[in-house]
């Protein structure tokens, strides 16, 4: 069970370890990117390249979802980042469980949003844990973990890729633990709980009236979706401007004023500057690239 890029390596190498998975649930297809064309989760394109059934069930809490489930006679479950919440209509079916892959070390971050939240908030480090679910959010028994470091530049995509390689790894050797009968767990410790909210649209402009550290985060937490973004008035309207990589630099000015052909840019203490922008319907470029393609030089970053 799972829906983004993040789960597709556990997927994978479940296969590649010759288990035999029954099916695959993820969210259904819906519409996105440019032209708002409906698309399938990248674990739906992975599943019917390996010719595994695929449900998108709306919500497992439909009547007959648990039967269907129940009739695939699952031995175990193996859960990462699937979108919906397991009812314990479905916990209680498989006869070993369900296995879920969390991209953080519980209890910090337990909830939607992890990796992102991690960055955002300047952790130093994070890692991913297979864990047993139970009926609470984030909240089971933990079997195995990993640990990595953030960099001070790392961006969540960089970070989720890293993750995800990792958690594919953990998640096998937990399968093979479970068919030997040794995987054991650990309780979580009831200190250190926090959320990772989901993102919302509304906290992903950039508010040059923080201090550089945290403008820095938060352009690097929402990188590369949904993208960190200011806006500015080319004489046409206000254009939104994802910012996909930054660093921490030297200056001062008036917060959103830019303060040199490098693009660094002011904030209410300290400055960053703007390593990798990207306009609307066009390709990520480089700072100095951006630039060039402009008819005025940029004086203040709204």
């Amino acid at each position: 069970m799972g829906t983004p890029a993040f789960a597709v390596p556990t997927l994978t190498e479940i296969v590649g370890q010759g288990h035999d998975v029954a099916a695959v649930y993820t969210q259904p297809p819906r519409a996105g990117g440019r032209g708002m064309a409906t698309r399938k989760s990248s674990v739906h394109e992975a599943a019917e390249r390996l010719a595994i059934p695929v449900m998108t069930p709306t919500s497992l809490k439909q009547p007959g979802e648990p039967e269907r489930f129940a009739a695939l006679r699952p031995d175990v479950a193996v859960v990462a980042a699937f979108g919906q919440i397991l009812p314990k209509s479905f916990l209680d079916i498989p006869p070993h469980g369900c296995l879920n892959l969390h991209a953080s070390l519980l209890p910090r971050w337990r909830g939607a949003a992890p990796i992102a939240r991690a960055i955002m908030a300047g952790d130093s480090e994070t890692g991913v844990m297979v864990m047993r679910m139970e009926v609470g959010l984030d909240t089971g028994p933990v079997a195995m973990s990993e640990r990595v470091a953030i960099g001070p530049d790392t961006t969540a995509g960089e970070l989720s890729e890293t993750l995800a390689r990792l958690g594919a790894d953990l998640m096998v050797r937990a399968l093979a633990a479970l068919s030997r009968g040794v995987l054991d767990t650990t309780k979580q410790p009831e200190d250190g709980v926090t959320y990772a909210k989901k993102i919302e649209k509304n906290e992903t402009r950039i508010d040059w009236n923080r201090p550089a550290a945290d403008v820095h985060n938060h352009i690097r937490g929402l990188s590369s979706e949904p993208g960190a973004w200011f806006a500015v008035d080319f004489g046409k309207g206000e254009e939104r401007i994802k910012v996909l990589r930054s660093t921490v630099a030297e200056g001062r000015g008036e917060p959103g004023a830019v303060l040199d052909d490098a693009l660094t840019v002011a904030c209410a203490s300290g400055a960053v500057r703007l390593v990798e922008l990207q306009r609307a319907g066009k390709k990520p470029t480089k700072a100095a690239e951006f630039l060039r393609g402009l008819r005025a030089p940029l004086k203040t970053l709204g």
